[in-house]
């Protein structure tokens, strides 16, 4: 791999990147005309060399033309191979139909995105039904994980932590953390009736008391399933919980929710850059992109969209 492309918005991650791997970061400027549409003009590739994209996908609707736009212009101008960098990867939620007519999601964005790139590197993804990435994308998918820079951040800022998922689908993080830190943990359950209306059942944390309760969960959105959880915490029996989400997303009010629910600290990792991300995962993705780069150069796929 010869360099790196930052999408507008992702300069700064792809800057990391390029202090940790040593790969230079060339030119991209996306131009908006009033109609909406996007011009795209990039710094001339290195011919027949791979490429890189740097652009995480909170947001994701407004991202993708422009996006494919710029794999698609790498590859005309020369670049043999166009990975993409994605730290936060959207639309893996809906990963089956619920209902009758529903769209899956997942799979479409999945083929989409695999046939404009020839490799993926992501930050924990929200895998539920599909176990791992290649099962939605059609491409070389490489899943960083951010257990190991959580728990640090914990260990370094947090005493006496009781890790705390606020829901089953948290567990597989929880466990890892709490595991690497030698803690306890508790994993709480919960029923969704709505994108907003959420029931969250904790176990007694009794045992525990005296404690920080650490909420650790993947992604942090409209917030409500850990203002489920802090509401099920003792608040005479525990200090000021610290909620912890891998990706935040953060709706309009989620922030507000989460610190009128007691949360005294809330902090995410710097796949998505906000105030809260604190937690620094581009070492990891760094050494994964710097693997690809020392992999032998595979024929391109070519770009060819479903």
């Amino acid at each position: 791999m010869s360099c790196l492309y930052a999408m507008p918005g992702n300069e700064a991650f792809a800057d990391r990147l390029v202090r940790h791997t040593g790969l230079p970061r060339r030119e991209l400027r996306v131009h908006r005309f009033p109609d909406g549409e996007s011009l795209v003009r990039v710094e001339l590739p290195p011919a027949h060399e791979d490429v890189a994209l740097v652009c995480t996908l909170d947001n994701p609707d407004g991202k993708v033309v422009p996006l494919l736009m710029t794999a698609a212009t790498l590859r005309e101008l020369g670049a043999a191979r166009v990975g993409l960098v994605a730290p936060y990867l959207a639309y893996m939620r809906q990963d089956t139909r619920f209902h009758p007519g529903e769209a899956v999601s997942a799979r479409i964005f999945g083929r989409l995105l695999g046939g404009a790139f020839d490799w993926l590197v992501t930050v924990d993804p929200h895998l539920h039904r599909y176990h791992t990435l290649d099962q939605a994308w059609p491409l070389d998918g490489r899943v960083v994980h951010a257990a190991a820079q959580v728990a640090a951040w914990i260990g370094a800022h947090v005493d006496a932590p009781l890790i705390v998922g606020p829901d089953g689908e948290s567990d597989q993080w929880v466990r890892d953390v709490a595991t690497r830190l030698g803690a306890p943990f508790v994993v709480a359950r919960k029923a969704r009736h709505g994108d907003r209306d959420v029931d969250v059942t904790l176990a007694d944390t009794a045992p525990w008391k005296g404690r920080t309760p650490v909420l650790v969960d993947d992604i942090i959105s409209s917030g409500r399933t850990m203002v489920g959880a802090l509401q099920g915490l003792d608040p005479a029996g525990s200090r000021a919980p610290v909620c912890i989400g891998v990706h935040g997303i953060f709706a309009p009010d989620a922030l507000a929710q989460l610190a009128a629910a007691g949360a005294g600290r809330i902090v995410t990792c710097n796949t998505i850059d906000n105030a809260t991300a604190l937690i620094d995962i581009s070492a990891d993705v760094a050494a994964t992109v710097a693997e690809l780069a020392r992999a032998p150069h595979h024929e391109s796929r070519g770009g060819n969209l479903p």
